[in-house]
């Protein structure tokens, strides 16, 4: 405890933890939402047609199979970066975002009703309008767990990236190890709580873009 104090009461340790936890958001939080704009076009493609489902579901899981610390190696070579940029880290955590959600966005829009997509056709909704306007804020729930699931797992790959020079509360585990190791409990600690607040943050975003859920839940108790 005492350790944990002196390091808490160093002003340079605070400014040092608050730059490391803004980076480590960047880092996980970017990915998240590229992968999730990116994820659900290709996630109604391999609704909608057919022969590319199978290759889309087995490209994703090929991907995200790929160990994290070897596409960061792996990428500024590729795509000519300076090896300690963070934008490695953002590309490569964005793949394995698309990866791992391409499979609940399918299952999410495969879940609608199809007497409500029928119906929202005899109403006279093309199929890119009734994809935004219905199919999709239908699904928002089971793809709020697929989302979930995707946050807390970049949150924890951007800790890897300290490895290769990049920012975030990795930084801590890398320190830890060398000199302090009061660090790591530290970043242990912060980075939980990040994936909760994270976690919490999008449950309570599903239930504003579902009212009806509520609404439901309300009729079921009564």
């Amino acid at each position: 405890m005492d350790e944990l104090f002196r390091y808490f009461s160093s002003p340079s340790n605070r400014e040092v933890l608050l730059e490391q936890i803004g980076q480590h958001v960047y880092l996980s939080l970017v990915p998240l939402v590229a992968g999730v704009l990116l994820a659900l076009p290709l996630g109604r493609m391999a609704q909608r047609i057919g022969w590319l489902r199978a290759a889309l579901l087995g490209t994703a899981g090929i991907v995200y199979t790929i160990p994290s610390l070897a596409v960061f190696v792996l990428l500024p070579s590729l795509i000519g970066t300076d090896f300690t940029s963070s934008l490695n880290v953002v590309i490569a955590l964005t793949l394995y975002t698309t990866a791992l959600l391409v499979r609940p966005v399918l299952d999410a829009l495969e879940a609608v009703p199809t007497h409500v997509t029928v119906a929202a056709t005899a109403m006279g909704y093309r199929p890119h309008r009734r994809f935004l306007a219905v199919e999709l804020p239908l699904a928002v729930p089971a793809l709020t767990s697929g989302v979930r699931v995707a946050s807390v797992s970049n949150i924890s790959l951007v800790s890897v990236g300290a490895l290769v020079g990049t920012g975030g509360l990795g930084r801590l585990f890398m320190v830890g190890f060398e000199r302090d190791l009061v660090q790591i409990p530290v970043g242990i600690v912060l980075t939980v709580l990040l994936a909760l607040l994270v976690d919490l943050l999008l449950v309570l975003g599903s239930r504003l873009l579902t009212p009806w859920e509520r609404v439901g839940r309300a009729v079921i108790a009564s």
